[in-house]
C-alpha cells in the first residue's frame, strides 16, 4: 500500500512522500471518501508476515560466499549486493544454486546451459 501526501500531484516540491493532513478543512484528514488513502492500523499486516519478501522467504543481501554458506534454503532467499561486479555474481550465483537457495536479482547475463547437438 502507497499513502501519499495530500496535493502531492500539485506541487513538485511536496514529493511523493507521506506527511500527515494538518489543515482544519482537509478532505484527506478527514477521511472523505474518492480522496488519498490515510495510514492506519487496519493496514497492518500479520505479525509473522511482517517484513518479509512477498515470495515468503526473509530477505538477505549478501556479498561473499561465506555468507551465503550460513544461509537456511527453507527460510532465506538471497539478494546480491549491488556493488558486486559480474565476476563475483556469476561465482555466487551458482554457489547458491549448488546451495538450493532462491536468488531474488539473477544476473541477466547467465544463460541457460544448452543442450550438445551431435
Amino acid at each position: 500500500m502507497k499513502f501519499l501526501r495530500t496535493e502531492y500531484f500539485r506541487y513538485k516540491k511536496l514529493g511523493e512522500k507521506w506527511r500527515k493532513p494538518r489543515g482544519m478543512h482537509n478532505k484527506v484528514r478527514r477521511y472523505f471518501g474518492g480522496k488519498l488513502l490515510s495510514p492506519s492500523i487496519g493496514y497492518r499486516s500479520n505479525k509473522k508476515d511482517r517484513g518479509l519478501h512477498p515470495s515468503g522467504y526473509e530477505e538477505v543481501l549478501v556479498a561473499t560466499e561465506a555468507e551465503l554458506e550460513k544461509l537456511d534454503k527453507n527460510k532465506h532467499a538471497v539478494r546480491f549486493s549491488g556493488k558486486l561486479g559480474r565476476r563475483k555474481k556469476e561465482a555466487l550465483y551458482k554457489k547458491a544454486e549448488e546451495l538450493g537457495l532462491k536468488v531474488l536479482n539473477a544476473p541477466r547475463f547467465i544463460e541457460p546451459e544448452e543442450e550438445e547437438e551431435e
